[in-house]
């Protein structure tokens, strides 16, 4: 039986980002092309069978991005974006945080189950210059990419756009088990894919480039590289891919239209692969597809477009063949049972640029939108209310737990769409149902990861409680306190200060 083979990007046309009247197009660099880099792995401070310590440092630094001066840069343990953390299910694991930047920041750790607010790394847990936080969490999690990005609203967005995001894999005995490339920089690939515009003196001018639905600029940064390529020795690689852009859509594809396989989502391995000759992604989601170059040869080259424009080349080198065939199945998928009492929770994701809202309001950082009980499954409805004419594909996200997709518009959600997810494209006037269930208790926050979107409003709170123990009080940070934080750091009054999201408040008569 010949297997099925995608060919479209699933998602709805009209509302591809290229149709946005602010969109800018990514245009094929001219300078030199570089060896993709491959972001180092992070030494554990210490580490045993059943724990391990890691130290991780928000720092500033230059990075080498075009020729000419430096760029200015942040990242973690890495003057741009990161080393990438292994973690594993089942492990004790203790980190320190270090904030080395001139300003505040938190530190996120988007897709991982760890309760909130603290551990998760929200808004509510900032880490003030030359100071650091020590969090504790036992990981119970099926192997995943996952990412660590800064999070301080409403600045959330321009500290992603100075470089704070890195990956953090996810190991387990299954997914150790299974014959995919594992091999780390070798034939396992972490890809983070991002966009930028450079200004004078090769520098980023994150409030001259400002989009309240999403900034954008017009070269591909991939792991930190312009013009990138890579030397290919093994038959078959795996690609981690990371939509780590403020606002960028990816639709990607190979030339030749090699086909590729999906094997894994934002949360886990997919129930089935998935062979596909195009893939989009929205901003903060991640798959992982494994390329076969068996039929080419050393000398060849594959490149890998987002639309037309080329992002990576593979150069094909000598390989030793590769038999190994995926399986047919990669993991059970076992939906946790929704009691039919337990009422529908409704999302309504509204507006563009200023007026984004959730559910008609605003984010409060004190105030709680929704609570769920620890342990029990609920199906969310999230709508997207904008029209196809104008309207664009909301990525929505919800902290510290993984959902399942039951139905777009009641409808079975994309074929690669069948795992654990934390990240969903919802198109423009459709309602995406969700399975979703907390472990832990916390509060935790939903909303769009457009990051202009979230510092503009379109972001609210929900608590997961356990039923059978009194209800903590959790302290909550205020906008008022981080203001005047962000103004000291910057050396400016509140009066002065400007941070991505004000306006978005400031224009519909709001107070943050």
């Amino acid at each position: 039986m010949t297997k099925q083979v995608y060919t479209d990007y699933f998602f709805d046309e009209p509302a591809f980002n290229t149709h946005d009247g602010g969109y800018v197009p990514l245009v094929a660099p001219d300078t030199p092309q570089n060896a993709l880099a491959i972001p180092p792995l992070a030494s554990p401070d210490s580490e045993t069978t059943n724990e391990v310590s890691y130290t991780v440092t928000a720092q500033a630094g230059e990075s080498q991005l075009l020729p000419g001066k430096k760029t200015k840069t942040w990242g973690y343990n890495a003057d741009l974006l990161g080393r990438t953390l292994i973690f594993r299910d089942g492990q004790h694991i203790h980190v320190t945080l270090k904030n080395q930047l001139p300003e505040l920041t938190t530190f996120h750790w988007h897709g991982l189950n760890v309760s909130g607010p603290i551990i998760d790394g929200g808004c509510h847990a900032p880490v003030y210059p030359d100071k650091s936080s020590d969090i504790d969490f036992t990981l119970h999690q099926q192997a995943a990419t996952t990412w660590l990005h800064a999070h301080p609203c409403p600045s959330t967005a321009e500290q992603v756009w100075h470089g704070l995001a890195a990956m953090v894999i996810v190991k387990d005995d299954h997914e150790d088990s299974l014959p995919l490339p594992h091999n780390y920089g070798v034939d396992d690939i972490p890809m983070v894919l991002q966009d930028r515009r450079f200004h004078e003196d090769n520098q980023w001018d994150y409030r001259a480039d400002y989009d309240p639905d999403g900034v954008q600029g017009p070269t591909a940064m991939i792991n930190g590289t312009i013009n990138p390529y890579f030397d290919v020795t093994t038959q078959k690689i795996r690609l981690r891919l990371l939509d780590g852009a403020n606002r960028r859509e990816w639709r990607l594809h190979l030339s030749d239209d090699l086909p590729f396989t999906q094997i894994a989502g934002d949360g886990s391995l997919l129930p089935e692969p998935v062979e596909m000759t195009h893939l989009m992604i929205t901003c903060a989601e991640r798959a992982e597809v494994i390329i076969d170059f068996g039929k080419y040869k050393p000398g060849d080259k594959v490149v890998l477009y987002s639309d037309d424009v080329p992002l990576v080349e593979f150069r094909i080198h000598d390989y030793n063949p590769d038999t190994t065939e995926l399986p047919e199945h990669l993991l059970d998928i076992n939906p946790p049972a929704v009691d039919p009492t337990t009422p529908i929770r409704h999302i309504v994701m509204s507006g563009m640029d200023e007026s984004v809202a959730l559910d008609g309001k605003k984010f409060n950082m004190q105030r709680i939108d929704a609570t769920q009980p620890m342990g029990q499954a609920q199906y969310w409805d999230v709508t997207n209310t904008n029209t196809m004419d104008g309207g664009m594909v909301h990525p929505f996200h919800v902290h510290g737990t993984q959902f399942l997709i039951i139905s777009r518009n009641g409808k079975a959600p994309y074929p690669n769409e069948h795992g654990y997810k934390d990240t969903v494209g919802v198109n423009p006037g459709e309602t995406v149902r969700l399975l979703v269930r907390f472990d832990l208790p916390g509060v935790y926050m939903y909303h769009c990861h457009i990051i202009e979107h979230e510092d503009g409003g379109m972001m609210a709170q929900i608590e997961s409680y356990d039923p059978s123990l009194p209800r903590p009080t959790y302290k909550l940070m205020d906008m008022d306190t981080l203001a005047k934080a962000f103004a000291a750091e910057r050396g400016i009054p509140v009066s002065e200060l400007w941070m991505a999201g004000m306006d978005s408040y400031e224009k519909m008569g709001m107070k943050m």
